[in-house]
Formats: structure tokens, C-alpha cells, sequence
């Protein structure tokens, strides 16, 4: 079972990024994409038809952003209502909800992240010293909780807290052995997931995935201390951290920048890593935080970042000319809405929910007037997602 609510996030510092992300649920969202018959033509985990793509199986070298999994659908829709109409499949009207319980189906079945090779994931946790410490179904000698009783293999946001928290006993490990720290890509931690998951003691394990309301997350992130250097455009000139190689105390200038707008296009795994790799440079001990801790602060500064996207509201304003979008929606006698920034702002959410809301009618305008259905690249959605939260 997959279950995600990806929430608003106010962002670090402000940002002129107005969308409000719409609570989403990866378990509605796999009964959406059922109830609506997607399956007759794509499958999803090897399960459903052949004629479209396996949607769980992104292509190696392709960024799977929001931004672009909206720009892929919008691309190929009057194909995709060609197919449904042939099959005697009734377009679904698909409301902001429940396009953003299809977005959090998508993202607790890691269809975002980079794909992983298992085969590198496993000499990754032999070459990094995992499984010194970490044994696959049973503890081994080096203490640490064998890979079957791992939560965090099932939940991304857990992998993001147990990596954080684990972090003081790893460097004291390390230290002892005389081992420099373990940094990690997000390629290696993501190919180190493959693996895991493909073992046979964990691939029954149920995924989860779930971000609460954002409301909380500046509130811990205050009191943990994460505002006292992620603020401005540098941490402060002093803060003590310790040598992982010595254990001694030395003071450092750390290079943690606010978080305003540096997390777009990032995926959970890419912050775990982050957030391994950032841990030495700490003040020690780093604060602890509980599961609840860590999803209100990943949804105070992700979920609003990662599923606005990072766009440039001029060039979003000329491809609203050159698309034709301002000949009808802006005062246009075909009825079509002002596409003004309203409530809560545009996202690739509510973008993927007007597509299928008010595409079909589009494209009976559009033949209509002859224009050609309008095809975009990522960069160009997000430059128009931008120019609708700007008006």
C-alpha cells in the first residue's frame, strides 16, 4: 500500500512562488488510476496494458520532475482521448484532488526518483561499510539493526529521518575504526535502495508515504535549531563542529545557505543525502528528531518547491501568446476562464486537473480554429506556471 499527502509549504525566507499544494493520497490515487481504466493501456509495475509506457519504469538520463510528468501528459492528450474514445472509455473529469492523489501515487512508487541499479546498490553497501555493521535478515557484529527490520525501506520521509538520527552513532562508528566519512550521491543511495528492496526478506513490506499540513514545520524548524543557520545568504562565521577522523572540537565556516528555492526539482532521496552528507559540518550533537518532526519540516521546505517548480514568469507570459492561450482566456468570447493566479495558484497539479477538466472542449476549439494542439517542453511548463502566479 502507498500513501503520500503531499501538503502546502510555506518556504524558508518567502518566496514568490504562490501555489498551495492539495493534500493528495497515494492510496486514492492508485484507486483513481484503476477506476479510470488507465490500465487498459498503460501498466504500472509490469501490471496493465502494453500499447503506453510502463508508468513505473522512468528512462535512465530523464529528469522525472512534476513539472515534466504534467508537460508529458498535457503533450500526448489528444492521443490519450483518441485511444479512450476507440476503446469506448469515457474521459474522467479529474478534479485538483484527485490529480493530486495521482501525483502522490506516483511519488510514494518512487516514479520521481532517478532509476536505481541493484547490482551497484549492493557493492555500494559493501564498499561504504554498511554491511559491516548492518547484516541483511540478522544482526552481525557490528551491532546495527539488520536491513529486514528497516521502516525506512517502505517510507522515503523515514529514510530521510532514520539517515539524519543515525548519523552521531555512525560518525562515533567511524571514528573508532579510523574511517574518514561515509559521503554518498544520490545515485549510490538510490541504486543502495534498489538493492535493498529487491531482496527477498523485504519485498513484501507495505510502502507508505505521508506528508502532514505544512502549519507546524517552521515551529520545529525554529526550535531544532535548523533556522539559526539556514537563514540569509550564509550560516554564521562561527559554529563548533567535531573532526570525525579525531573527535576533537574545531571551529568552521559552514556553507549552509537558506533553503529558499534550493530544493526545487530535489527528490526525498536527494535530501536524505543532503541531509547525510551535511551531518560533520553539524554542531554536535545534532538535534533528533521524531518521524511526525521531520514530515512538518520536509513539508515546510519541499512539497510547495518540488511541485511549483522552478520558472520564469517573462518567458511563461510569451508562451501564453504563442500558445494561444491569451486569445481565449483572456476575454475571449468562447467562455473560456480568466486564468488569473485565484486561491491557491497553479502548480503542475492543478495543471494535469485543467487539462482533463477543460481539454477536450480546447481541442474542439482549437480544431475549430485550426491551430495545432499546443506542445510543450518542462522548462516551458514551468515558465507558465510561473506567469499564471504572477498575474
Amino acid at each position: 500500500m502507498f500513501r503520500v499527502r503531499a501538503i502546502a509549504a510555506v518556504l524558508v525566507g518567502g518566496s514568490a512562488m504562490a501555489a498551495t499544494i492539495i493534500p493528495g493520497d497515494a492510496r486514492r490515487g492508485e484507486q483513481f488510476f484503476q477506476s479510470q481504466q488507465c490500465g487498459q493501456c498503460h501498466s504500472f509495475n509490469a501490471k496493465g496494458g502494453t500499447s503506453a509506457p510502463d508508468l513505473s519504469k522512468p528512462i535512465a538520463g530523464r529528469s522525472y520532475t512534476p513539472a515534466l510528468m504534467a508537460t508529458l501528459m498535457w503533450n500526448h492528450a489528444p492521443e490519450m482521448w483518441s485511444a479512450m474514445q476507440k476503446q469506448g472509455i469515457a474521459v474522467p473529469t479529474v478534479r485538483p484532488e484527485s490529480a493530486a492523489d495521482l501525483f502522490a501515487y506516483f511519488v510514494a512508487a518512487r516514479y520521481f526518483e532517478r532509476p536505481g541499479d541493484s547490482a551497484r546498490g549492493k557493492r555500494v553497501f559493501a564498499v561504504r561499510h554498511c554491511a559491516e555493521c548492518h547484516g541483511i535478515a540478522t544482526a552481525v557484529a557490528g551491532g546495527g539493526p539488520p536491513v529486514a527490520s528497516w521502516e525506512s525501506l517502505a517510507d522515503p520521509l523515514l529514510l530521510v529521518q532514520q539517515m539524519w538520527n543515525h548519523g552521531t552513532k555512525m560518525r562515533a562508528a567511524f571514528a573508532a575504526r579510523n574511517l574518514a566519512w561515509a559521503r554518498l550521491t544520490s545515485q549510490e543511495l538510490t541504486d543502495v535502495i534498489a538493492y535493498l528492496q529487491e531482496l527477498p526478506q523485504t519485498q513484501a513490506v507495505a510502502r507508505t508515504f505521508q506528508l502532514p499540513p505544512a502549519g507546524n514545520g517552521e515551529k520545529v524548524f525554529q526550535s531544532k535549531g535548523c533556522a539559526d543557520c539556514h537563514t540569509g545568504d550564509r550560516a554564521p562565521e562561527n559554529l563548533m563542529r567535531n573532526d570525525v577522523r579525531t573527535g576533537t572540537s574545531m571551529w568552521a565556516r559552514p556553507r549552509s545557505l537558506a533553503l529558499q528555492d534550493r530544493l526545487l526539482n530535489q527528490t526525498l532521496t536527494d535530501i536524505a543525502v543532503d541531509m547525510w552528507n551535511h551531518l560533520p559540518k553539524m554542531k554536535q550533537p545534532p538535534p533528533t528528531l521524531a518521524p511526525e518532526e521531520m514530515r512538518e519540516i520536509i513539508a515546510y521546505i519541499w512539497a510547495r518547491q518540488y511541485f511549483t517548480g522552478r520558472g520564469n514568469a517573462a518567458s511563461g507570459k510569451k508562451i501564453f501568446a504563442e500558445k494561444h492561450c491569451a486569445e481565449c482566456h483572456d476575454d475571449s468570447p468562447t467562455g473560456a476562464p480568466s486564468l488569473g493566479k485565484g486561491r491557491d495558484g497553479h502548480s503542475s497539479i492543478t495543471m494535469v486537473a485543467a487539462l482533463w477538466q477543460h481539454g477536450p472542449r480546447m481541442l474542439e476549439l482549437m480544431n475549430q480554429k485550426q491551430w495545432g494542439w499546443p506542445q510543450f517542453r518542462e522548462q516551458q511548463m514551468s515558465d507558465l506556471i510561473a506567469y499564471l502566479n504572477s498575474r
